[in-house]
């Protein structure tokens, strides 16, 4: 089997419908609605309030990040308990380590609501498009999010991050894989690891059958119940890349983790 095909299975025709079709469809909906209410009155009420109770910067971000990862956690519980989705997240307890880096790949929108919402205290590297966003401005500022638009402030951002103690969650893709395409991993992510990671933890995502993908409007949903899999695998050993200067160990380290990554998703979930 080839690497990407675990992104994308084919669905034959005695699958079409599984599952109350219509239910995940009109509860698929639903969830996206809930999501908006609860950016909502998390941008409008909690996050406000978080803000004025005085406090230091390293207070307040760490309150703003554990109402958004109870919100989300609590999210996700809506979304299985009304069927749209189940999920598996075993040996998620290795994660959130003080200068712990997790990296994952992205096949699908929530991936980063399943990351926040079971890692505690953890920051993030987002698209900057959450901070044109009303409903998600709020929440990404407070809770002292890195954006993505500039490559390299963001390396910067996220070294003095990780040397300051934070866990952080990052998807070397950049954006969502493609269905049907293989991995792409940029140099950011191992970049960013060999500056300033006490520890590297893979986080390999599979969804089966795909569903919230780059090509998928979110009223597309696959013919049967997807199964959200998040395995936490062995930190990584950054030794291996030696004493090389920065840009060739990147390079190195980069090149190993994509080609790690590909071999774990195309094995057995």
């Amino acid at each position: 089997m080839a690497a990407h095909s675990e992104f994308a299975p084919e669905v034959s025709p005695v699958e079409r419908r599984r599952d109350a079709y219509f239910w995940r469809l009109l509860m698929t909906g639903a969830s996206f609605l809930a999501f908006g209410i609860g950016a909502f009155v998390m941008g409008v009420v909690l996050l406000p309030l978080v803000r004025i109770i005085p406090a230091s910067r390293e207070t307040k971000r760490a309150r703003a990040r554990t109402v958004m990862r109870v919100g989300l956690r609590l999210f996700v519980g809506f979304m299985h308990r009304l069927g749209v989705l189940t999920y598996e997240f075993p040996r998620r307890e290795r994660l959130g380590r003080p200068g712990q880096l997790i990296l994952a790949n992205h096949p699908s929108l929530i991936d980063v609501v399943f990351l926040l919402a079971f890692v505690p205290g953890a920051g993030c590297v987002v698209k900057a498009g959450l901070w044109r966003n009303p409903l998600t401005r709020s929440a990404v500022t407070l809770a002292e999010f890195i954006r993505n638009d500039s490559p390299a402030d963001m390396i910067v951002s996220a070294a003095a991050a990780l040397r300051g103690g934070q866990t952080l969650i990052f998807f070397p893709e950049g954006t969502r894989t493609r269905p049907r395409q293989p991995l792409v991993f940029h140099r950011s992510g191992a970049n960013i690891a060999l500056r300033a990671a006490t520890s590297v933890t893979p986080v390999y995502i599979r969804v089966a059958p795909t569903t919230l993908t780059k090509a998928e409007p979110w009223y597309r949903i696959p013919a049967r119940r997807p199964h959200f899999s998040l395995a936490v695998g062995e930190d990584v050993d950054l030794q291996a890349c030696g004493a090389a200067p920065l840009p060739v160990a990147s390079r190195q380290l980069n090149e190993r983790l994509q080609a790690h990554f590909e071999g774990e998703l195309a094995g057995p979930a």
